[in-house]
């Protein structure tokens, strides 16, 4: 058996394993894990601190995967969620400080008699900590503030110390914390067995944490609009995609709307959108940088997902022809019974009175003459759901391509975070007010336009290839990706942008305002809506992408894409063509 499949068997056997230890722990039969993730039925069950995301299940070593599933467990069951909820500040930043102080809360409390569930919770912290420090997440003052938080309470709670590897990191900012902080942690260890009495002490650093955020936000960002939606964006951009809140486990069905605002930067600067340096800008296939044996796995992988969802491709590519395809006169056909009388069976009316089919009629055969692109979002919240997104874009451009359809697939990120040499740059000269976007424009093709589906299988695997997903310009990618086809020869040309989020660049935002990227983004679809040469779709992968696509839908792939699913994706396409013939 091939090494793909003994990883599959050898995760399916951590799920179980995980699965079932949650179900011992908190005596709910319902509960399952797949995926690194914990389910109730089919729903995920809301991830409550950064330190339970996995980066990955072939990162996560058995231990660690083991910690998340039993932290998880515990905050089921020691911690009363209508109460949390309902004591739980409203400000984003407190929010988010204040559900870690309350997970850290429920792990300090493994009872004695569970010395592997302990050390279990106590690797995961770990892990995720030294995951931080070395992809760079603490390089940002916000960035390292929360982090201090966490490993300070982590360690008043425990009773252990904080993390070795990242102390001296820390030092000044856990110095600096003590006088503002020391009253409100040491109420947190004596308070720990009452969530109520805990609540308050957690209350006093949330929000001391969220106006220093604040305070920090506000010395980096100029020309700072007071709105709340403005400050909330910007608070959940510089502390990147590691500290996204999950929905929670009741909320409706109805995808959230992705957030937007009007950049007063970009105004105040009066010459549109600008950027600091094309420098280290580049565009690459990521399949030439995969060692070949790698991408035969990761084709072997995704295989073995799309052979799990039992989708019927030739079905889907009838339904995609008919949605895609508009009729081009093709000659006639004779020998009909209603129509133009056919002049050469004139003698055979006559021999035959009886005889109907006489006639000719304009024969229109449907011709799917079109162009697809897909242009993949890879920033670092889209790796959680790469595996699904991957699924689907495989299927879509092999049944698209058995309807007679162009396809080309495309992504894009960055080439670094937090700016790179960009930014670098930008600061040896001496940090030049808005100086637009600041960071390495990164813009990939998974498969050519000219390349069948079969030739390009392997390299579309590509997009499993894990550290391609950074941070996102969306502007300049779909103004790229608009290019590609409009040098197209098909009549009709459709982008159909595939994401989870806004435009988010941490360098970019600090530089100029939270809202530069995605004014950029709305201006760039609305000037290619208009020119009409491009027809550009969002597709949001449980977010409504209406605010930036005017042509938009909404995707949950917390359950794997199935027939349902294409078929409602085939309806939006066929929608669409109705609309513009």
């Amino acid at each position: 058996m091939n090494a793909v499949r003994n990883d599959a068997r050898e995760l399916a056997r951590r799920d179980a394993l995980c699965a079932a230890t949650v179900r011992a722990l908190t005596g709910d039969g319902m509960l399952h894990y797949r995926g690194g993730r914990l389910f109730r039925h089919l729903r995920p069950v809301a991830l409550h601190a950064p330190h339970l995301r996995g980066e990955g299940r072939e990162a996560d070593d058995l231990d660690s995967t083991r910690g998340a599933a039993d932290a998880s467990a515990l905050r089921i069951v020691y911690s009363d969620a209508a109460l949390h909820d309902s004591l739980a500040p409203e400000e984003p930043v407190a929010r988010m400080v204040f559900d870690l102080l309350e997970q850290l809360r429920c792990e300090a409390r493994v009872p004695d008699g569970m010395a592997g569930v302990r050390r279990n919770v106590r690797h995961r912290f770990e892990t995720w900590s030294l995951a931080c420090y070395k992809g760079g997440l603490l390089d940002s003052d916000i960035g390292l503030l929360i982090y201090t938080v966490a490993q300070i309470a982590e360690s008043r709670l425990s009773g252990q110390a904080v993390v070795e590897q990242t102390e001296g990191l820390i030092e000044a900012t856990r110095a600096a914390l003590a006088p503002l902080l020391g009253v409100a942690l040491a109420g947190l260890r004596r308070d720990c067995a009452d969530q109520r009495a805990y609540a308050n002490h957690a209350l006093a650093i949330a929000n001391r944490i969220g106006e220093m955020v604040r305070d920090v936000r506000h010395a980096f960002v100029e020309n700072h609009a007071s709105t709340d939606d403005t400050e909330e964006d910007a608070a959940r951009t510089m502390l990147g995609t590691w500290f996204d809140i999950d929905d929670e486990e009741g909320e409706a069905e109805r995808l959230a709307l992705a957030a937007s605002g009007a950049s007063s930067a970009r105004d105040a600067s009066g010459d549109g959108y600008r950027i600091f340096t094309t420098r280290y800008d580049k565009t690459i296939h990521p399949a030439a940088l995969i060692r070949a044996a790698l991408l035969r796995e990761y084709r072997e992988r995704l295989d073995d997902l799309i052979a799990a969802r039992h989708i019927n491709v030739a079905r889907l590519a009838r339904m995609l022809q008919a949605a895609v395809a508009v009729p081009h006169r093709d000659g006639w056909s004779f020998g009909e019974e209603e129509g133009r009388i056919d002049g050469r069976r004139l003698a055979q009316v006559i021999a035959s009175p009886a005889e109907r089919r006489v006639f000719r009629r304009e024969r229109d055969t449907p011709t799917a003459d079109c162009a697809v692109s897909f242009l993949i979002d890879c920033s670092g919240s889209m790796k959680a759901s790469i595996e699904p997104v991957a699924v689907m874009i495989d299927v879509l451009v092999r049944a698209l391509g058995m309807a007679g359809v162009t396809t080309e697939v495309l992504g894009f990120t960055t080439g670094a975070w937090n700016g790179g040499r960009a930014k670098l740059d930008w600061l040896a000269q001496g940090r030049p007010p808005t100086p637009g976007r600041l960071n390495e424009a990164c813009h990939m093709i998974f498969k050519e336009a000219d390349a069948g589906w079969r030739a390009a299988r392997g390299d579309i695997a590509a997009l499993f290839k894990a550290d391609l997903f950074r941070e996102g310009i969306d502007g300049e990618a779909v103004d790229w990706a608009c290019g590609r086809l409009l040098a197209r020869n098909e009549p009709r040309r459709i982008l159909v942008v595939v994401s989870d989020g806004s435009p988010m660049d941490s360098a970019t935002a600090q530089a100029n305002d939270a809202h530069y990227l995605d004014q950029h983004l709305r201006e760039v679809v609305e000037r290619h809506e208009a020119f009409q040469g491009v027809e550009v779709l969002g597709l949001g992968v449980g977010l409504d992408l209406s605010p930036y696509y005017r042509h938009s839908f909404g995707v949950d792939l917390s359950v794997p894409p199935d027939m349902t699913l294409f078929a409602k994706l085939a309806g939006w396409l066929g929608a669409r063509r109705r609309s513009s013939s």
